[in-house]
């Protein structure tokens, strides 16, 4: 049971970290220890997407000093998919090298507008393509939308918004990226940074460390039925992917490599 002087500092952590006009609805610090909380976060198994070379399972995920840890392995597992001769990507192989974690909230939370914000370091060696994102729970993809607010793969990170087409499966992007190399900080991989969205009925807008890199507004992402998926409820999504359409080569990374996760919070205004 809190005492009175743990609850008013448990507001106070609350209070203070509202921006002006928002609340804190939704929040996740990981101060526990071992599996992350099954109230907030299930996870994704196997094979998922991207030709990646990784198999998705819960193990790779654990809090531990208060952050997740998402961590990729190379480790051999057979795939209980496997079949001899098979088209598709997810069934031909007999084996993943890698294995790693992805988190999310689907099913258990989901939110339409607000600011979305984690603080988080990443590895940024090759092979890795480590994700902070949201997908939208109605609707196949990319018709539901997807907002990457945060997204690196050889030596760019990412800040992307991507909805239907009247192609099956193929988005629009407004897609923005920077070096990693431009930033002035040349230990900028070793730290911590703070990632953050501000979706608006008007727009959205994707920050590192409060500089804007990249604005959608919302009169231009309509899918060709005229529905927009941005002004509908999306999930949140962590993981650590390896190699696959965009990753790169992992094959002269050092393992095991960690995506480590200090906070994720959702702020919404009142009403």
């Amino acid at each position: 049971m809190f005492t009175c002087v743990a609850l008013a500092a448990l507001c106070l952590v609350c209070a203070g970290g509202a921006p002006d006009g928002y609340r804190l609805v939704w929040s996740d610090d990981f101060n526990r220890a071992g599996r992350p909380d099954p109230a907030k976060w299930t996870y994704e198994t196997g094979f998922v997407r991207n030709e990646e070379a990784q198999w998705y399972q819960a193990d790779n995920a654990r809090c531990e000093g208060g952050r997740l840890i998402i961590e990729a392995r190379r480790e051999r597992k057979p795939n209980p998919g496997y079949q001899p001769g098979a088209a598709d990507w997810r069934a031909k192989r007999e084996f993943a090298e890698y294995t790693s974690a992805s988190l999310k909230t689907a099913g258990l939370h989901s939110w339409t507008y607000g600011r979305f914000e984690t603080r988080a370091r990443i590895d940024t060696r090759a092979g890795l393509w480590p994700a902070f994102w949201t997908v939208g729970d109605q609707g196949e993809w990319p018709a539901g939308g997807e907002i990457d607010i945060m997204e690196y793969y050889r030596g760019m990170l990412l800040a992307n918004v991507a909805w239907g087409t009247d192609r099956r499966w193929v988005a629009k992007w407004d897609a923005a990226s920077k070096p990693i190399a431009q930033f002035k900080d040349k230990r900028w991989s070793d730290r911590f940074h703070v990632w953050r969205m501000d979706w608006t009925p008007e727009a959205i807008r994707l920050f590192v460390d409060g500089e804007l890199l990249n604005e959608t507004l919302l009169t231009t992402t309509l899918n060709p039925d005229g529905s927009n998926p941005f002004t509908r409820p999306h999930h949140i999504i962590l993981n650590l992917a390896i190699g696959g359409a965009n990753g790169g080569d992992p094959a002269s990374t050092t393992f095991p490599a960690r995506f480590e996760v200090d906070y994720v919070r959702v702020y919404q205004k009142p009403g």
